[in-house]
């Protein structure tokens, strides 16, 4: 157990979107959220999930939709404890604390603003590792764990309950939900045990993120320095770096799509790279050949700050690094791959894991 002040947040939040494979919404939107609930209502309080009792519920909360309509759309600022409270309420049950569902700037956040007006601890876990697009795609779905009764809600106050037959059928209403509240809604989904919580999350996720926050945000240490502390700390790779040379972007049904073109730099000179993505980057391909795929991570970071680069934030003549990461163990099972491979978001190709991509272009 510990406590996360100013400076942890600064931290989690750079480390948080650096995971969050370019989608989980702005880190400075985010950061200020949480530093303005813990500058009024004090430090939140960080268990693991050893820490719990097996008995006790959590639930969290987050943004669901479109990251880019941030931008313009800002959140009201009461929405996250309104939709934790509503599921709470729902269940009957006393609320014993709350957690991130995915990793980014914007949803590893919600949770710690929820914490500190409502008094509750913030568990070391999450539902993916990084960021995903849709609902189902968390590890709790991967062991069979309901994602209702959810509660969902809008800034204008628009609220309400909903049971669904299986976590696909999640996916699919409360997006025509979110779109129809203008492109993004929070919500508060898969309330579990402490038990699920150490049997099924991805453990210890907030204090990766400050780690990998403290090291890009360092300013007593050289880019290259950063870069390899980086890399040794989230067992990742350099695969690229290049200059944003074309951005396609669209917003439809409820999600970033488009792809990002770099042409290479230094070492790179010649190759050309580009880069799928749906809200989180899922393949990138150098010279038309696979070079990472989901699930494992796929992350920008600008060439000299290594600060991560979102989806939203992409534009001509950005000069970026190209880092990938090796997904959770259990995004890499059968039923894994089968949620959130290549193939279920339209690539035709089969996963192949990021070591081995790697060691075909040595």
């Amino acid at each position: 157990m510990r406590y996360l002040d100013e400076e942890a947040i600064e931290n989690i939040a750079v480390g948080a979107a650096f995971l969050g494979t370019g989608g989980g919404g702005d880190p400075y939107i985010g950061k200020m959220m949480a530093l303005s609930a813990i500058k009024e209502n004090g430090p939140v309080q960080l268990l693991s999930p050893e820490e719990v009792e097996n008995d006790d519920f959590f639930i969290p909360a987050a943004m669901m939709g479109a990251p880019s309509v941030l931008i313009e759309k800002f959140p009201k600022g009461d929405e996250f404890v309104r939709v934790f409270k509503k599921l709470g309420q729902y269940l009957n049950k006393e609320i014993k604390g709350t957690f991130p569902m995915e990793a980014g700037g914007v949803n590893s956040m919600i949770p710690i603003v929820v914490a500190a007006q409502l008094g509750l601890p913030l568990i070391d876990c999450d539902g993916m590792g990084r960021a995903f697009p849709e609902l189902q795609m968390v590890t709790f779905h991967l062991n069979g764990v309901s994602s209702t009764p959810m509660a969902i809600t809008d800034e204008k106050g628009n609220i309400g309950i909903m049971e669904t037959i299986d976590n696909k059928w999640t996916e699919r209403i409360a997006r025509v939900a979110t779109v129809e509240m203008g492109a993004s809604s929070l919500v508060s989904i898969y309330p579990c045990t402490g038990e699920q919580l150490k049997k099924y999350s991805v453990k210890n996720i907030i204090t990766l993120s400050e780690k990998i926050g403290q090291i890009i945000r360092s300013n007593t240490k050289d880019e290259l320095t950063k870069l390899h502390e980086l890399l040794d700390t989230t067992s990742g790779y350099h695969l690229f770096d290049g200059k944003i040379i074309d951005v396609e972007r669209n917003t439809m049904g409820g999600f970033n799509r488009g792809c990002v073109t770099l042409d290479g730099l230094e070492q790179f000179t010649g190759e050309e790279v580009q880069v799928f993505f749906q809200n989180e980057n899922l393949v990138a391909q150098k010279n038309g050949k696979p070079l990472a795929m989901t699930p494992d991570l796929i992350c920008l970071v600008d060439l000299e700050t290594l600060n991560p680069v979102t989806t939203e934030a992409l534009k001509y003549g950005k000069r970026v690094r190209l880092l990938a990461l090796p997904s959770d163990p259990q995004w890499r099972t059968e039923k894994g791959i089968e949620t959130v491979g290549p193939k279920y978001f339209g690539y035709d190709i089969s996963y192949t894991p990021l070591e081995d991509l790697v060691r075909k272009e040595v």
